[in-house]
């Protein structure tokens, strides 16, 4: 049996971010990804234009066809499109939960686009509050990780790549004492989808029953490649090479 990873995702007509990006780095890393829609998105490679959440009920019924079939061995959300999504995705973790408590859930905590565009309909911090807490790890970037503030996720991990300098420093969490940093060269370019790659590359990995911290490290090194390898589909960012590792 192929390790399966839930996604809770919208849909990027562009193919850089979103479902397009958690199902293609998840089956790179060996794992297949079981994509839920959680929104319909108007965006290019740069921009996000519009924004349509999925109805909270179609969102649940998706993955209650999948949940009743497959085996889950990890969960990977990003944008719930609104606060009505959340509290479905919720519900469902809870089902979850209760029968296998150990289930790894991986939260990316997408408040905005990279330029700032708005990705779901209402409050995105007040979007996450049911979710948070049901979250094994959580991957905020440098903005997400200050709006948030404290969270109830046991683990985080900060990455820096918004901050400034030739080196991104990636910091690792554990009920808020830092366990280890990364130290990552800074590449040239901008990139679209780069924090779901990363987000989707974790799951994968909890799935395939890496400890936390190997986890971490081997999602850290191929979300690191695939950028190194970004290729251009229009001016602008760059999309994530993330078929170049096959396991």
């Amino acid at each position: 049996m192929v390790p399966t990873v839930l996604v809770f995702a919208g849909l990027d007509p562009g193919g850089g971010a979103g479902l397009a990006a958690d199902i293609t780095a998840i089956g790179a890393l060996g794992g297949h990804a079981l994509p839920v829609a959680t929104a319909l998105t108007v965006q290019d490679n740069n921009r996000v234009h519009e924004v349509r959440p999925v109805d909270a009920g179609l969102v649940a019924r998706q993955a209650d066809a999948i949940i009743d079939c497959c085996s889950i061995d990890a969960v990977k959300i990003g944008i719930p499109g609104s606060r009505e999504n959340a509290a479905a995705i919720a519900r469902l973790l809870r089902q979850l939960h209760a029968a296998d408590p150990a289930l790894p859930v991986v939260l990316d905590p997408v408040l905005a686009s990279g330029n700032g565009d708005a990705l779901g309909k209402g409050d995105a911090i007040a979007a996450l509050d049911e979710l948070l807490p049901l979250a094994t790890v959580l991957v905020p970037n440098l903005p997400e990780a200050e709006a948030l503030g404290a969270v109830p996720c046991e683990h985080v991990l900060v990455t820096g790549g918004h901050g400034e300098g030739d080196i991104i420093v990636n910091r690792w969490l554990r009920d808020g004492v830092e366990q280890r940093s990364w130290r990552l060269p800074r590449l040239p370019y901008s990139y679209h989808g780069s924090g779901c790659t990363l987000a989707a590359a974790i799951a994968a990995r909890l799935a395939l029953g890496d400890p936390m911290a190997q986890a971490l490290q081997h999602a850290q090194d191929y979300c690191h490649q695939t950028l190194a390898h970004a290729f251009r589909i229009a001016p602008g960012q760059r999309i994530p090479r993330r078929i170049l590792h096959i396991h």
